[in-house]
């Protein structure tokens, strides 16, 4: 990859990054409620997600999820669903307190992992994204592994600085958040829910 095609990657991965989405969200939500060490462990499975939908479009699943109208609806479907899954448990999460446990155990640490990799891997709209975005950047004449790597890694290293941004920044202003109450977990959780039924409806 020529280094003027991969610096137009590079920006193009920063406005991408900096978009709404579900993971940047999670990311903002996790870093009031559990604070942002242990918000790197959804960071992680967001990028573990990433990486595996990033391989998969540019190895060709990609182009024939978006070409199958069956499997497209039932990936809506179920991504959709788990938005809204994930909208309830944000809703019912406990109001944020003034101090955060540091110390964060393997368990809610890979539940952490496993909601931000599941966020990822189940919006089809990254999905769809990635299998129009990546081909543009692809040079046939060389080695597709190589350029996998480069692609993947260029994207999963910019997206864990924006969402670990946004952690700490949650994390900073928790105090603030602590007076809200619930009122912070509802918001968040509607919005996902918001996010999940509107996700399967759209064309």
């Amino acid at each position: 990859m020529l280094f003027d095609t991969w610096l137009l990657y590079f920006i193009a991965c920063i406005g991408l990054s900096l978009s709404p989405g579900p993971n940047g969200l999670l990311a903002l939500t996790h870093g009031a409620l559990h604070g942002s060490r242990k918000t790197l462990f959804t960071i992680a499975g967001g990028a573990t997600g990433f990486i595996l939908i990033i391989a998969l479009c540019l190895f060709g699943i990609g182009a024939l999820v978006k070409s199958s109208v069956v499997w497209l609806t039932v990936l809506k479907w179920v991504g959709g669903a788990y938005l809204v899954w994930l909208g309830i448990q944000v809703w019912r999460s406990p109001p944020i307190s003034g101090e955060v446990d540091v110390n964060a155990s393997w368990k809610s640490g890979w539940h952490l992992y496993r909601q931000g990799a599941l966020s990822s891997i189940t919006n089809p709209k990254v999905l769809l994204f990635f299998s129009a975005f990546l081909p543009q950047f692809i040079d046939p004449q060389r080695s597709l592994i190589l350029q996998f790597f480069v692609l993947a890694g260029t994207f999963v290293i910019i997206e864990c600085l924006v969402e670990g941004l946004l952690a700490n920044m949650a994390n900073r202003i928790r105090h603030w958040l602590k007076r809200v109450g619930r009122g912070f977990n509802r918001t968040c959780g509607g919005i996902f829910v918001a996010i999940g039924a509107a996700l399967p409806l759209r064309a």
